[in-house]
């Protein structure tokens, strides 16, 4: 949901602030892509096929969709800082998993992306004041 929700931010973006956040938008969602593919390869590692259709999605995300043409800027970081701390969250539980199965290639992953998100909300928080 979160990538979809970066998509969407892309594409209705407007105001002065178009071309900064278009394009931190299209940086956002590259990541997410590939972190995405990352992570099913990791799952694929354990024998499991990974499903990703939107009504699972849908049914499993806390991250919820927005009405990203009728939002303005200010609200759209918002809404990514506040989706930001839902991931966050989740990464963490992620990490503690993996450290109590001893798993520390998935806990090392996890790691990875916690720094690139910590990273990019400090800078996202940075623009809205």
């Amino acid at each position: 949901m979160h990538y979809h929700k970066l998509r969407n931010f892309h594409w209705n973006i407007e105001g002065p602030d178009f071309f900064e956040l278009h394009q931190e938008f299209e940086d956002e969602y590259n990541t997410v892509k590939e972190n995405i593919d990352i992570l099913a390869e990791r799952v694929r590692v354990f024998g499991i096929k990974p499903s990703m259709t939107m009504t699972e999605i849908l049914s499993v995300s806390e991250i919820k969709e927005a009405k990203a043409a009728k939002m303005t800027p200010i609200e759209m970081v918002t809404q990514l800082l506040k989706d930001y701390d839902i991931l966050h969250h989740k990464m963490l539980n992620v990490v503690n998993a993996a450290l109590d199965t001893g798993d520390n290639v998935t806990e090392q992953i996890i790691t990875d992306f916690m720094r690139t998100l910590e990273k990019r909300n400090w800078m996202f928080t940075s623009w809205t004041k």
